[in-house]
């Protein structure tokens, strides 16, 4: 794929995307079983009818599987049999490490490290359960219309999840003289590993049209399908937290689209913070330079 550790570096990236798409398929999970009250069986249907279309993917077929899986020793579906505590060997933080370094901004690999570890608190959880203890609210949504909003929030987060990833591996192809060529990324990853997706189609095909693309997300089929699904990510994260289930991947997804399309963010208030206490300067609109205000002096 390039010179030097190249390769490590794009194995490490497949894992962190790896880390962020399975997250969003365990909060389609909970969704679906704590939130709209659907047992194993139907879970199963859901997401083989998935398989069927845009999400077909090798994490979402065999998720279908895994719901249809009975425990030998119990007779009960064995995802209910297993310890809600998530193990990880590190590649998904090391993921999130080099993006903080590199200054790539990855909150679905993220909040999909953070959700593993803590999954690890598991006597804490248990305690907080009842310290935390919140008034249920009532599933009130028309089931149907939820599992097709749920379907096309689960197209956008995955987009984003690979948009960032592809984001870390232009970034560090620039720093470290990977010259990657991204087109041939998705390629091999389409060819055979667990992020496999239909999706990688299209992805490898947007680098091939453009390949110094900076972002997924600014190619125009991609981009489509984003916005023709972020209705039913908005739909989903408000009722996810109304409802008070944790969906911190699908809410990093939601909060990253809405801040890379914002041709203004509220930083410029960051900026006047860190010039007030720290006396960091900032940058003004109207000139060129960097400035410093005593705060404190005009402040009286």
């Amino acid at each position: 794929l390039g010179p030097g550790s190249s390769g490590h570096f794009v194995k490490m990236v497949h894992n962190g995307i790896e880390y962020g798409i399975m997250q969003i398929l365990a909060e389609s999970f909970h969704l679906l079983k704590s939130g709209a009250g659907l047992d194993d069986d139907r879970i199963h249907q859901i997401f083989s009818d998935w398989n069927q279309g845009e999400l077909q993917s090798y994490l979402i077929e065999i998720t279908g599987r895994i719901f249809n899986r009975k425990d030998k020793k119990t007779g009960k579906p064995l995802i209910d049999i297993i310890l809600d505590v998530a193990k990880q060997k590190g590649t998904g933080m090391w993921t999130s490490q080099s993006a903080m370094e590199l200054e790539v901004p990855t909150p679905v690999i993220d909040s999909a490290v953070a959700m593993r570890n803590l999954s690890t608190y598991e006597q804490e959880r248990d305690r907080a359960s009842a310290v935390l203890d919140r008034k249920p609210v009532a599933f009130q949504s028309d089931t149907d219309a939820f599992v097709r909003q749920l379907e096309e929030a689960v197209l956008a987060a995955m987009i984003v999840a690979y948009s960032q990833g592809f984001a870390l591996l232009r970034k560090a192809s620039s720093k470290y003289s990977f010259d990657l060529d991204l087109s041939v990324v998705a390629r091999v990853w389409k060819g055979g590993c667990i992020i496999r997706s239909a999706l990688l189609e299209d992805i490898q095909n947007a680098f091939e049209k453009d390949p110094n693309l900076p972002n997924l997300l600014l190619d125009p089929g991609i981009s489509k399908k984003v916005m023709e699904s972020q209705e039913g990510l908005r739909v989903i994260v408000s009722e996810a937290c109304l409802l008070g289930i944790p969906a911190p991947a699908f809410m990093a997804t939601l909060g990253y689209l809405d801040g890379y399309r914002s041709a203004w963010l509220p930083a410029n208030l960051i900026q006047a913070q860190r010039d007030y206490f720290g006396s960091h300067c900032y940058e003004r609109i109207d000139s060129k330079g960097t400035y410093h205000t005593e705060w404190e002096d005009e402040a009286k």
